[in-house]
């Protein structure tokens, strides 16, 4: 009687979820801390995507539940257990921070859940680690540092000073741009990071001034991006030492650069996959919306963010429900939901494989600061460690 119990109660859940009439979707980012500043641009992008679908994902209906990672590993895995098994989302995604998302993976990824990064790139998963029930909408780490280092070959840079947090990301940073740079490095640091984040570099920037190094690359996002920026040009250091950053000067840092009036930062160019001055029509309209809906800029992480729901959506209106799961998995491996940062495909690895571009800091009609696209650096990367992933 007892198993005849256990296989109805089976028979009535299966049943249930062939039927759901809904999507769950579960995001993780930071909501609490001073890194909540990034969390927020990700909810908003993330609550726009949803508007713009009409709440829809096909005829089902869109549940989206947020969850605060509070800057920490721990948390975000805490988190995410809860998403998974109180909650029994279909889908997770968000996750600002590597060493978060690799704490929470297996959570993920044991449930049989699918797992999208709306912005954490590890090596890890993008090689050993890699599985077929994972996607990324935004890069493998190492990229876009990776084209820093090509743009600092085209303009002759010999050799360079770097800075980073010390932490899964700061790593891989100042791994891709070590791998391109053919120059020479002549001092690093890792600083601390996390909830404690180390925001006085003084020390560190007088380390670069002396080194005699021709550039200083630097990896700072959130609100160390603000603090090291305002630092650095406080310093007077822009004609010493020129500065080349990556995910440090962006749509979350330069409201308040400008409210600063860090004229020098105006010119300042950067790399990234994605950029406000696209030119495809998913992009403008996104790019128009938010700001008419936020009152700023979106950012990379917004991007990211408003793809990873958008892909979610067309897979689940594609198929048709929540439980086919080689018919969802095809429909994210295609990319053609219409990605703002326009066509791209997936590698072995479903990390993907997209043109990174140089960026430079501008004011726009209003005189307000943002970004727009100087150059195409590479065109259709793919990351090195997708030789690392077993999946073909």
């Amino acid at each position: 009687m007892k198993k005849l119990a256990v296989a109805a109660l089976t028979a009535s859940l299966m049943a249930s979820a062939a039927y759901a009439d809904s999507v769950k979707i579960g995001f993780v980012t930071t909501l609490t801390t001073g890194a909540a500043i990034i969390g927020k641009d990700m909810q908003n992008a993330a609550n726009l995507a949803v508007e713009h679908l009409g709440g829809k994902a096909g005829d089902l209906d869109i549940e989206l539940i947020f969850a605060d990672d509070g800057f920490a590993p721990e948390t975000g895995k805490q988190a995410t257990d809860k998403l998974v098994k109180q909650d029994n989302v279909d889908f997770v995604t968000g996750y600002i921070w590597s060493h978060v998302l690799l704490a929470s993976r297996k959570s993920v990824l044991d449930a049989d859940k699918f797992l999208i990064s709306a912005n954490a790139g590890p090596s890890q998963i993008a090689g050993k680690l890699c599985d077929e029930d994972f996607f990324s909408t935004s890069w493998q780490n190492d990229q876009t540092p990776m084209a820093m280092g090509e743009v600092l070959n085209q303009q002759g840079v010999k050799s360079l000073y770097i800075m980073a947090p010390n932490y899964a990301a700061g790593k891989n940073m100042v791994t891709g741009v070590e791998s391109t740079f053919k120059g020479e490095i002549l001092g690093k640091d890792l600083t601390k990071w996390g909830a404690d984040a180390q925001l006085d570099f003084s020390a560190e920037l007088a380390k670069a001034k002396a080194s005699g190094a021709e550039g200083l690359f630097v990896f700072y996002p959130g609100a160390a991006a603000g603090a090291f920026t305002k630092q650095y040009h406080q310093a007077g250091l822009k004609d010493e030492i020129p500065l080349y950053s990556v995910f440090t000067v962006d749509a979350i840092s330069l409201p308040k650069l400008q409210a600063a009036d860090f004229q020098s930062v105006l010119g300042s160019r950067i790399t990234q996959a994605w950029d406000p001055s696209l030119d495809n029509a998913a992009n403008k309209k996104f790019v128009a919306d938010f700001k008419a809906k936020y009152g700023s800029y979106p950012s990379f992480y917004a991007a990211q963010s408003y793809d990873a729901i958008n892909m979610i959506a067309d897979a689940v209106a594609k198929v048709g429900n929540t439980t086919d799961r080689d018919a969802l998995r095809a429909a994210m491996k295609a990319a053609d939901y219409g990605s703002v940062r326009g066509d791209y495909s997936y590698g072995n690895n479903n990390f993907p494989i997209q043109n990174f571009y140089l960026r430079e800091v501008v004011a726009d009609a209003d005189g307000n600061w943002t970004t727009q696209v100087v150059q195409t650096v590479f065109e259709n990367h793919q990351d090195s460690y997708a030789k690392d992933c077993k999946l073909n």
